[in-house]
């Protein structure tokens, strides 16, 4: 195809996957298959190839990210993004439409909007691109993260509307849906890395991500409220909402006019009703007069503008008793503190345990044993204490200090600089540091050890049958067989036995035997270094090739790596600065666990290397994680979606017949498990 004529078709491909991504990220309405869909991306995506000259900035190919932003510059907003007066009363309210009311001498009406609980974002479009995404920051100044924003799927990076402003600004709320905040935090535990306490910092810590394609994959959704530009043609700001959602920006359904005071307070019951079934966050109504000619009669005070005010909803709480504070020690020592509470209802669930985060957050709250207390699930989801009936304090009540020992070892704990966290540094030798550094070890994502969960895991440890990872290869059949406990499950206070009979015994062992084949990259992730998570591990393992190389990096060779921080560049330092690590490295070594790629072992390429893969189906030989780890070994890499760019589908039984459609559509080889591993052997 000449160059003419593929500038029209990635001309009609952008168009159309534009609309389709409205219609499925806005509209909620989609209006194409997904198979049809990907055949769209996969040809634009294939033109963009040939003719790299065609690829905009703003193509619907650039949605998955990839760019590193080192440091984000503060620019200075063109239209200050003042902060709104908030109100939780009636009253406040009421004052706020007389006072209205005065200045007018006119009837007004409002518009109603939900107020969201996310990042504040101002979106700038010249000729209908999208050309600088900042944050609020204070007001007057804010971060550019424009690479970051264009991972979100509901915001348009390009706009073929009629009666657009040559350039305007529109102003809207990022946010984390509930669905991908819980999705996130289930990733960070399996981590080991602190969780968010809520989806809005959760999507303002993924807006300051360094690398788009981790914000890309953190499911971030934006809804738009504003329109600023010279010269709108719009009487009223309703108008300019209609507009926004006709030009294919994301708008909130629960939207409205109310002519008088007394249908905003209606709307708000509505809300606030209505607000536990809503798939994201808010913590109020915005309530704005709805006349543009009346907001510019009414003008603005230093901080905020006199035409629109927010009312917030209480956070449902209850007050119940606090029991007792215990304290939880993770697989990297962090200490953290959990409230042990009377039973209490809140927000549709029973509630008997609250995380107190860390001794900042108890100093603050300044508890005593027995006080009544109030508690609120952040964000609808994970209960917190945020308050204490200090008026129903007995007399002599003691005050409940933070430890200053590790609860399970004794150890006198440690405060880092800059950090919340109080660390128990026995690492080598504190229980659940122990059990939860094999745990981490032999999970799914890591080793893979499969039969080996959590109860058998600290049964081994109590035993005295495994005090490291390396331990686990030193296992024998007499060491597991016929051990046996009740274990409790302390946050369900449920008992269960877990045992070592002849069936589990024999499949553990053949499961340690096998993971000794895992490659590279997950044995560095599997090693469980502090800050160090799965997708730096892999970044590592291809920048260093071999755990040597690694070892002897100096921080400042550390940092040249794509996302490496000081803070992980020094936890890697620390980690390989120990003794005992290094001993359990040189005995895993000699286990014969996979402390290279192939290229740092034979100085060749992988026979797999630069080639993409998707696995489907139900495998005769290899479970399917098992077929994935293989291709990794191999030097490929793997893909949840077929494109133009993949090399080979791996078909099992039962394979998705989408996923065989579209890959004989795309003329991609489809391989059988035989096939692949005769291409390994080849």
């Amino acid at each position: 195809m000449d160059i003419e004529k593929a500038r029209e078709r990635v001309r009609e491909l952008t168009r159309q996957i534009n609309e389709h991504n409205y219609r499925y990220y806005v509209l909620d309405q989609p209006s194409v298959s997904d198979y049809a869909y990907d055949n769209l991306l996969a040809e634009l995506i294939s033109l963009e190839k040939a003719h790299p000259v065609l690829q905009s900035k703003n193509s619907p190919s650039q949605r998955v990210g990839g760019q590193v932003t080192k440091k984000f510059p503060v620019v200075k907003h063109t239209y200050p993004m003042l902060s709104l007066g908030n109100t939780y009363s009636r009253e406040e309210l009421l004052l706020f439409d007389q006072r209205v009311d005065r200045a007018l001498k006119e009837p007004c009406e409002y518009v109603c909007e939900l107020k969201f609980d996310g990042v504040a974002i101002g979106l700038t479009y010249l000729n209908g691109e999208l050309t600088r995404a900042v944050t609020r920051g204070d007001g007057i100044q804010g971060d550019e993260v424009t690479e970051n924003v264009k991972t979100i799927r509901s915001i348009p990076l390009s706009l073929d509307r009629p009666g657009l402003p040559p350039e305007f600004e529109v102003r809207g709320e990022v946010i984390m849906p509930h669905s991908s905040f819980l999705e996130l935090n289930r990733d960070k535990e399996q981590e080991g890395q602190p969780i968010f306490a809520n989806p809005r910092n959760a999507a303002s810590g993924s807006l300051k991500l360094q690398d788009s394609a981790l914000v890309a994959k953190r499911g971030l959704d934006c809804y738009s409220y504003g329109l600023l530009a010279p010269g709108l043609p719009f009487p009223t700001h309703w108008d300019s909402i209609q507009a926004l959602k006709t030009w294919g920006f994301k708008v909130a359904g629960l939207t409205t006019i109310c002519r008088n005071i007394d249908e905003v307070f209606e709307f708000i019951g509505q809300c606030d009703a209505q607000r536990k079934a809503l798939p994201f966050d808010i913590d109020g109504v915005v309530i704005k007069v709805n006349s543009l000619a009346q907001q510019e009669k009414l003008g603005f005070t230093s901080k905020s503008p006199r035409w629109a005010i927010s009312f917030k909803f209480r956070a449902e709480r209850a007050m119940t008793r606090l029991l007792d504070v215990t304290y939880q020690v993770g697989r990297t020592g962090a200490i953290t503190p959990v409230a042990i509470l009377e039973k209490v209802a809140v927000a549709g669930s029973m509630v008997k345990r609250a995380s107190l985060y860390n001794a900042g957050k108890m100093t603050e709250l300044g508890l005593h044993r027995n006080d009544l207390v109030y508690v609120e699930k952040g964000g609808d989801i994970i209960p917190k204490i945020v308050g204490v009936d200090i008026s129903s304090r007995k007399a002599g009540a003691s005050e409940i200090q933070f430890i200053t020992s590790c609860p399970e070892c004794g150890t006198r704990l440690r405060r880092l600089d800059g950090e919340a966290l109080h660390y128990c540094p026995d690492n080598d030798h504190c229980p659940p540091q122990i059990a939860g550094k094999i745990e981490h070890f032999i999970g799914r994502r890591a080793m893979n050890i499969e039969s080996l969960g959590q109860g058998r895991t600290v049964l081994l440890v109590e035993k005295n049958k495994i005090r490291n990872i390396a331990d686990l290869y030193d296992l024998t059949y007499k060491d597991l067989i016929g051990l046996e406990k009740v274990i409790t499950d302390p946050l369900t206070h449920k008992q269960r036995r877990v045992s070592f009979r002849e069936k589990t015994t024999r499949n553990i062992l053949r499961a340690i035997e096998a993971s000794k084949k895992t490659a590279f990259e997950r044995v560095l992730y599997a090693l469980g270094i502090r800050h160090l998570g799965e997708s730096m591990a892999k970044k590592l393992a291809r920048h260093f090739c071999s755990l040597d190389a690694l070892m002897e990096a100096s921080q400042n060779v550390l940092l040249e790596v794509e996302e490496v921080g000081e803070k992980t560049a020094n936890s890697i330092i620390d980690y390989f600065r120990n003794v005992e690590n290094l001993r359990m490295i040189e005995r895993l070594k000699a286990a014969g666990l996979r402390f290279q790629t192939g290229t740092a072992a034979g100085g060749g390429e992988k026979p797999f290397s630069g080639q993409s893969f998707v696995v489907s189906g139900v495998f005769e030989h290899y479970s399917r994680d098992g077929i994935k780890q293989l291709i990794e070994e191999q030097g490929g890499e793997l893909k949840s979606s077929i494109s133009s760019k993949t090399s080979y589908l791996v078909a099992g039984k039962n394979m998705g017949p989408e996923k065989r459609k579209k890959a004989e559509a795309l003329n991609i080889p489809i391989i059988r498990e035989d096939e692949l591993l005769q291409l390994v052997k080849q």
